[in-house]
């Protein structure tokens, strides 16, 4: 929890000096509250693109990119994703404690009795075009659920309804996702089976057919669980800022999931792993030798950068990246693929992690690099990646939004520093 300690910061603007008041966090990290600025001094700051500032305090988690440490509520990401199921983790990150076994059990019970979506969802489907992006489907469809439930349009719903509405949403999720896959490869959607857990249900209802049995490989089920948990919160990131900015006008949690959902398709945010799999699939065209990317990688004139190396955030190694390497290791040997792509993958894999160039640039593989790598042999077509993606932040979304929301913070509403033509007089239309 931040506090204000007694330490301020001075600013001397044309003469008028003012004290801010810095706000410190659990982790020490240290923040000018600029709240007094404009009121004081007539002056905004400017930070385009918001790298500098901190637009809420948050209980959710904590990322410290130099040191590479993920934490939500306090746990490290190392040990939920290593202990945890997927639903502890949500219920971690919206309530903010894991819950207890009476808890949990409750929890479970609830979401697997919301998974059917309203039949009528089929029709919204029939109306897109044959090959509609699967992130555009998804915008669509969880914002239609507020049609569905209008309940949750309501600015002053109950914490039951909103209870509700948190569980159904999270329940639903995975059945439009796996919707989704199904008609764009023109199969019969499959329903979901309650007796199924959370990821296996998903897992069941996007690769069983109708024909005939699917079972379920404990090694896919292990490795889908990780991968949900690693994306599940990432403090404030496009998407979760998106939804915390509409949801301060008191949208409804659907439409403000589906902005959350809007930001991630951005290649920039949520396409990360599949930029990933269609350089590898550039590389295997152009004959497969990866030892000729690595070298166009290390040569600053050459245009071409390697998807899924390094962070933005991170300065050191992505510890989600070290989790998941496992869980690769462990797909990719169960299936025994033989698939030149990955075999791409290994080889650049192993030059990022040798390679003197890459160590000292910290040019690591990320959580993209090896979530892009599961996905495809698990079978997911790389269209659906970002659509995983937002199966497994939802919870994070869901907590962002409820924090928000609890703590009755104001609309959001950034300033801007104007930069048009000053006044100037209205120029009739025959005299221009």
């Amino acid at each position: 929890m931040s506090e204000s300690i007694s330490q301020t910061a001075k600013v001397n603007l044309q003469g008028n000096e003012i004290e801010l008041p810095l706000i410190i966090g659990t982790e020490d990290e240290v923040g000018i509250d600029i709240s007094s600025l404009r009121s004081n001094t007539g002056a905004v700051t400017l930070d385009v693109g918001y790298k500098n500032t901190g637009s809420t305090t948050s209980n959710i988690t904590f990322l410290d990119g130099e040191k590479g440490v993920l934490r939500h509520r306090g746990y490290a990401i190392e040990e939920l994703a290593e202990k945890a199921d997927f639903l502890e983790v949500a219920y971690l990150l919206i309530y903010g404690e894991l819950p207890t076994e009476t808890e949990f059990n409750q929890w479970d019970h609830d979401i697997r009795r919301h998974t059917l979506v309203n039949e009528d969802m089929e029709n919204i489907f029939k109306a897109w075009p044959t090959g509609s992006h699967p992130m555009g489907q998804l915008i669509a469809m969880i914002s239609s659920l507020s049609s569905f439930y209008p309940e949750s349009l309501n600015p002053n719903i109950s914490e039951e309804d909103r209870s509700r509405t948190i569980r159904r949403l999270l329940a639903k999720m995975p059945t439009i996702c796996s919707m989704i896959h199904k008609k764009r490869i023109g199969h019969p959607l499959i329903y979901p089976q309650n007796n199924l857990n959370y990821v296996e249900n998903y897992l069941n209802m996007t690769f069983k057919h109708v024909t005939e049995d699917y079972e379920l490989d404990p090694v896919f089920v292990s490795a889908m669980n990780k991968l949900l948990i690693l994306h599940a919160d990432h403090e404030q990131n496009c998407s979760a800022s998106t939804v915390r900015l509409v949801g301060s006008s008191h949208a409804n949690l659907y439409a403000s999931i589906s902005a959350g959902v809007a930001a991630l398709w951005g290649p920039l945010h949520g396409g990360a792993n599949q930029k990933v799999i269609e350089m590898l699939e550039a590389i295997k065209a152009d004959g497969g030798n990866a030892s000729k990317y690595i070298e166009k990688a290390k040569d600053k004139d050459d245009p071409f950068r390697l998807m899924g190396f390094g962070h933005r955030v991170y300065k050191n190694f992505d510890p989600r990246a070290k989790i998941i390497k496992k869980s690769a290791d462990d797909v990719l040997n169960k299936l025994g693929i033989n698939d030149p792509t990955l075999e791409i993958a290994k080889k650049l894999e192993e030059a990022a992690l040798s390679d003197e160039y890459f160590i000292e640039r910290k040019l690591f593989p990320n959580v993209d690099f090896y979530s892009g790598i599961i996905y495809r042999a698990m079978g997911f077509p790389v269209e659906m990646f970002t659509v995983l993606f937002a199966l497994g932040r939802l919870p994070g979304w869901i907590a962002q939004w409820k924090e928000m929301m609890d703590n009755r913070q104001p609309i959001g509403r950034p300033r801007q520093i104007y930069t048009g033509p000053a006044i100037r007089p209205y120029v009739d239309l025959d005299k221009r």
